[in-house]
């Protein structure tokens, strides 16, 4: 990821350019981490890509974060400081992350890197699916990529066989298939999977219809004490260069246009509050 390296060389100096901040920073052959997470291409004919993070909330950065680093424009939610798990830059090129459900580890970078990277550095889902075969991931995870055209595929990355690009609108927690039966089942990622498949074939509907159906069961999670649960629905829309960001009873919207520096309050059932950025 050569086009990064002047980019990350100077977040490095910004917090005070020592050994294990540079570590940090690189996400290279980082610790293991799990999340949960459904995502999919909504079936109309304007791109449009929702997402639930399902994750830690004591692991989350809590910021939505619009740079422009060497003159791109990007907006997604942020992790590790650096690194996204979701995003859209203003070429009309979105991606989004959920956990490949495998127990293989490897030599490579932190998928939240990759995506950073493909966003920066890419303007069309041609040119993120040839950098994803490209870099090494070290875990496996699912990259759901739609570009303003409406051109789009996932992507399965892993760090013991090539990455797989294939044209499903859908992704939950497995790849090609279920390899780690206890966490599928923990995640009921089949039946999510599932779930979305049939809202795709079986059911047009409105974009409002889609997203709301992201804040229900079975694809809203409330796991939150076991790590699991969801913590915020993100609608992408390429073409408007927006991201709406949905709760139960909440929404919060920004764009390239339009980007209010604020925070929002959200409660979790059980849990306390979080400040979203």
């Amino acid at each position: 990821m050569p086009e990064l390296l002047d980019l990350y060389d100077s977040l490095c100096d910004l917090v005070g350019g020592g050994d294990r901040e540079s570590r940090f920073l690189s996400f290279y052959c980082p610790p293991r981490y799990l999340a949960g997470c459904s995502q999919a291409i909504w079936p109309g004919d304007e791109p449009l890509l929702v997402r639930n993070y399902d994750y830690d909330k004591d692991a989350f950065d809590a910021i939505l974060l619009k740079t422009k680093w060497n003159g791109r424009g990007v907006i997604g939610t942020s992790d590790g400081l650096f690194g996204l798990v979701d995003g859209m830059n203003d070429a009309g090129l979105v991606a989004s992350l959920t956990f490949g459900g495998r127990r293989a580890v490897g030599t490579g970078f932190g998928v939240p890197l990759i995506l950073r990277y493909i966003l920066q550095t890419c303007s069309t889902a041609d040119e993120a699916g040839e950098a994803l075969k490209r870099i090494p991931s070290h875990m496996s995870y699912n990259v759901t990529v739609v570009d303003a055209a409406r051109k789009y595929f996932t992507a399965y990355l892993s760090p013991d066989r090539p990455t797989l690009l294939t044209h499903a609108a859908v992704a939950t927690n497995h790849q090609e298939r279920v390899e780690w039966s206890s966490h599928a089942r923990f995640t009921a990622t089949v039946e999510r999977e599932r779930y979305l498949l049939q809202r795709l074939t079986l059911h047009p509907e409105t974009q409002e219809k889609f997203v709301a159906a992201f804040l229900k069961p079975p694809l809203y999670s409330t796991a939150f004490a076991a790590g699991f649960g969801t913590l915020y629905t993100a609608a992408y829309r390429p073409r408007h260069g927006t991201v709406d960001l949905h709760w139960p009873g909440r929404t919060w919207s920004k764009g390239f246009k339009s980007f209010q520096e604020d925070h929002v309050r959200v409660g979790y059932p059980g849990q306390h509050n979080l400040a979203e950025h």
